[in-house]
């Protein structure tokens, strides 16, 4: 076997080590699969073993689950058309555990590192668990949050261990279990000190070892009752109403994990492990897994080790960064590089302002020293690296700057210039602007080839984005070098061209913008927000637009129309913002006044004077009306999507998607914007664009690039030169 290796001692406990060769973490391939069957086998037939105890050959964990990349490509086997072929693909992983666990020799999990995944359901279909006691391991089955299921075993051990209510958000929302926790919910039988988990299990083998499973005993209860007691049944009824409020019927896996394990708790293990393996093949085949699974582990993956990155250029440690303004993205950028090891110089107008900003990151190393996740002297190292000035002399030696100022193209002008008569020349200016294009900032700058826009996102310290644009003049030296930092930043880059609003800024506006539309047809506030969420994005439109600020939407708005004169489409929307803004001081959620108000104590309300500015006319929808909302809130950041690939912004559909996802939070049940083109077809696409387009306006006509896709039966992963990666 080249995953296993056994090992028999004088006791006839066989230490079965899982090892998969050259991974640095184990995961469930195809051969680790049908290895399992080989040790199962091993461990039946030899007379000499008593028990078993499993552990990992790997110091970076037990195992992290399954093979995703391998899954995808096993589409063919899912997608034959062959029922029973099917049926046995997906059920070989609960097979196998099954024979583990029926095989009539005790074997314990000896954990001693995170299990995810198949790796944790490989160790529940042992009889006994021991950890390690180490608060970094996680115990998890995150399948839910890239929108599959369980499949071996997890939806009916866990609920059986557990119970249904406690097992519930392990389940649907992927929580990690830290080991002490997993002992009180009885998930593990022991936490022991790291490096005594293998003789503890095998303690247990020779003297307590049962090898046969809680389920499998005539005497087993569920805890808390099955779906058919008083207790159980209220637990389905609440569960049902809770799904609905947080996935809006968005999510098939989080529906299917609910019927796989209400179905599966009535009836015998074998059977209800049988029917799980039908849900999850259900789940596996639907577009929103092939989206999710792409976008958000096989994509997510390769952009997060900087494929992107152009070749021949070595590789840049960046190691003394200069933030250009102390605000709060300055602040928080400032933040996140300390936290890398960057020495970092924070500079402002004043000593005052600069001092203030690094108090950003004082608050947050004080929050999580509080709560044990940090040191004290660990927090003082961080903050050590962060130095506060007005003293652009101060720049000196840094082999990055961020300039982080007010989307102002003078005062952006004026910071450059000071900053780059302190600059080597191989460090690289980079400009977080959202919306002001590159080229256009790279004229204040005496070595544009190493301009670059470098946008983040805020809040800074949450927010996993970055995107990087290329001006005119922009090297393949200056990205490669950029890409190198925010790596070490522990970001995910993705790279796009100069435009107005590039890609994230552009589509994202269209959805606040579309949402203002909405308001301009008559539609109540509470109407586009509450349907707004129930799209899949984070808030409503107006919530969101409450968000960004919107007087930063007026000066952006302002600016783009001195930068287009007679080109600049007036919207009727434009004077309910100038009115708010200009009339009413109302910048959103950061004044307290917004569409909504935002009092000190209490929740949000709207604001009762936008009835004057926007008067309701439509104060009742049904289902049509709201599905036909949900359409233009969607399709309208999608098309602008497809436009961007048209223009040349962006050219690559993993980093349409990714970008999306984590930059503005677009539906994740889509796979992102692309994704959800795809997955509708590029054909029945525009023809629905086209419809909205004839009744809304021309910002809903699909661009000539998806009528060509149309009519060739293209995708965006096909036609942009990506691998088609069969997610599911």
């Amino acid at each position: 076997m080249e995953n296993f290796k056994i090992e028999v001692d004088g006791d006839g406990i066989a230490l079965v080590t899982f090892d998969v060769p050259g991974r640095s973490m184990n995961t469930l391939t195809a051969s680790v699969i049908r290895e399992i069957g080989e040790v199962v086998e091993t461990l039946k037939s030899d007379a000499a073993i008593k028990g078993a105890v499993i552990t990992s050959g790997k110091t970076t964990g037990f195992c992290a689950g399954a093979d995703l990349g391998e899954l995808g490509g096993a589409e063919g086997g899912f997608g034959s058309g062959d029922l029973k072929a099917a049926f046995d693909a997906g059920f070989a992983l609960n097979k196998a555990f099954r024979a583990l666990e029926t095989g009539g020799k005790p074997v314990a999990a000896a954990i001693n590192g995170l299990a995810m995944g198949g790796g944790l359901e490989m160790t529940l279909a042992c009889h006994y668990r021991v950890v390690a006691d180490n608060p970094k391991i996680q115990l998890s089955l995150p399948e839910a949050k890239v929108g599959l299921l369980p499949g071996g075993g997890g939806t009916q051990r866990l609920t059986r261990l557990m119970g249904v209510m406690a097992a519930a958000p392990f389940l649907l929302e992927g929580k990690s279990m830290k080991p002490a926790e997993a002992l009180g919910f009885k998930v593990v039988h022991e936490v022991v000190p790291a490096g005594q988990e293998v003789e503890a299990a095998k303690t247990w083998v020779k003297t307590k070892g049962d090898p046969v499973a809680p389920w499998d005993k005539k005497d087993f209860k569920l805890p808390g009752g099955g779906p058919y007691t008083a207790s159980g049944s209220q637990v389905f009824i609440m569960g049902n109403a809770m799904l609905r409020k947080q996935t809006y019927g968005n999510y098939p896996a989080q529906l299917n994990i609910m019927k796989a394990v209400y179905e599966g708790l009535q009836v015998p293990f074998d059977a209800a492990i049988r029917i799980e393996t039908r849900y999850f093949l259900k789940t596996l085949m639907s577009p929103q897994a092939r989206g999710m699974i792409r976008t958000l582990f096989l994509s997510l993956q390769e952009l997060g080790k900087g494929s992107g990155r152009p070749a021949g250029v070595p590789h840049y440690d960046v190691k003394k960064v200069a933030v250009l303004g102390a605000g709060m993205m300055g602040a928080g950028i400032a933040y996140v590089q300390a936290m890398a090891g960057i020495e970092t110089v924070l500079i402002d107008q004043t000593q005052e302002a600069a001092d203030k900003g690094k108090g950003y990151a004082e608050g947050l190393v004080k929050k999580a020293v509080s709560r044990g996740k940090m040191t004290a002297e660990k927090g003082e190292a961080i903050l050590a690296l962060i130095h506060s000035t007005a003293d652009y002399a101060n720049v000196k030696g840094s082999d990055l700057v961020v300039e982080a100022v007010f989307e102002n193209r003078d005062v952006k002008a004026s910071v450059t210039k000071l900053a780059e008569a302190q600059l080597a020349d191989t460090a690289i200016f980079g400009s977080n602007t959202s919306t002001l294009p590159i080229t256009g900032l790279a004229k204040a700058s005496v070595r544009p080839a190493s301009f670059i826009g470098i946008h983040f996102f805020s809040p800074v310290d949450k927010m996993g984005l970055v995107e990087l644009i290329m001006g005119e003049e922009t090297s393949q030296e200056a990205l490669a070098k950029s890409i190198d930092y925010v790596l070490k930043i522990k970001k995910t880059p993705i790279v796009v061209n100069d435009s107005r609003g590039f890609y994230t800024s552009r589509c994202f506006g269209t959805f606040v913008q579309e949402g203002m539309e909405l308001l301009s047809d008559g539609y109540a506030p509470a109407i586009i927000d509450n349907v707004g969420r129930a799209t899949g994005m984070p808030r409503g439109p107006l919530e969101m637009h409450d968000d960004v600020a919107l007087d930063l939407s007026y000066k952006i708005a302002q600016q783009t129309k001195k930068d287009l004169g007679d080109k600049y489409e007036e919207r009727p929307f434009t004077a309910i913002i100038e009115k708010m803004v200009e009339g009413e001081g109302r910048y959103g959620r950061k004044n307290g006044k917004g569409f909504y108000d935002y009092p000190e104590n209490g929740p949000k309300t709207l604001w009762p004077g936008l009835a004057d500015l926007a008067p309701v006319r439509i104060a009742e929808v049904d289902k049509v009306g709201i599905e036909q909302i949900r359409t233009r809130l969607l399709y309208r950041q999608a098309v602008e999507a497809a436009r961007c690939f048209e223009e040349g912004v962006i050219t690559d559909p993993r980093e349409a998607d990714v970008g999306a996802i984590l930059g503005w939070g677009f539906a994740p049940w889509t796979g992102g914007p692309v994704s959800l083109i795809d997955g509708v077809g590029a054909a029945k696409f525009v023809e629905a664009c086209d419809a909205l387009a004839q009744q809304y306006g021309a910002r809903f006509s699909p661009p000539q690039l998806l009528r060509d896709m149309a009519a060739k039966g293209e995708t965006f992963y096909s036609r942009f030169g990506v691998k088609e990666q069969a997610a599911a």
